[in-house]
């Protein structure tokens, strides 16, 4: 039902309009009630943006499960591409919606909020990575926000591409600038350096997430490789 309502949504607002659809057109051309709607929903703003609850949350599971021991702005990092892998899975969607948000000034103020939320759990990440360092709130609040700017560079090239580019080469342009900058540990080890011949076989869940499956296979070639 919530992929019915969001379909329905968008086929509305790509025909009408953002404005001139309501809650009611929505629900009538998917054939539910509107309190179907709002139990997925709480304002029409909210189905065009359905999975970043989704996303929030994977990556603040992605953060809580590192060690201590991994650098703490690569890691960020790699809570970061979580949230393009995301766009990355419905490309058509995501486009769609990159081009209604221009068009709508109340969808991109909402977008915005969305995003200072991806913010805020980085950086509160990243605050209790650097408690012991005098300069560690601002170094949090700082490295956060260069994460998310270099995130959504990455992002809307691949957007304005129509989705065609090369959206891992992208993001991982965006986020070695950000780890060269503020890393005390850049990395030493140049990709494509160790045996040509690594094989890794990974074992997991179907409902295992993303990232998880990811993490495995990079745990297993070493941190000098990135999937």
């Amino acid at each position: 039902m919530r992929e019915a309502l969001v379909a329905a949504a968008f086929e509305l607002f790509l025909e009408r309009g953002f404005e001139q659809t309501t809650v009611d057109d929505i629900v009538s051309l998917a054939g539910v009630g509107r309190r179907s709607f709002f139990r997925y929903f709480p304002a029409k703003e909210d189905v065009v943006f359905p999975d970043h609850e989704r996303g929030l949350a994977e990556m603040t599971e992605f953060l809580e499960s590192g060690t201590g021991e991994e650098d703490p702005v690569k890691h960020a990092c790699d809570a970061a591409r979580l949230v393009l892998r995301m766009y990355a899975e419905q490309p058509s969607f995501s486009v769609q919606r990159y081009r209604l948000t221009r068009r709508v000034p109340g969808l991109r103020a909402y977008e915005l909020s969305v995003v200072w939320r991806y913010e805020h759990t980085l950086a509160a990440y990243l605050r209790g990575r650097f408690a012991g360092r005098p300069d560690g709130p601002l170094r949090a609040d700082v490295i956060a926000a260069a994460v998310v700017a270099a995130h959504n560079h990455a992002l809307r090239t691949w957007l304005r591409s129509g989705g065609e580019s090369d959206w891992v080469t992208e993001v991982d342009a965006a986020m070695s600038f950000v780890t060269t900058t503020w890393s005390d540990r850049p990395d030493s080890v140049q990709d494509g350096e160790g045996p040509a011949d690594d094989v890794v076989v990974l074992v997991a869940s179907r409902r295992a997430p993303l990232w998880r499956m990811v993490q495995g296979i990079e745990s297993a070639l070493g941190d000098t490789h990135r999937v």
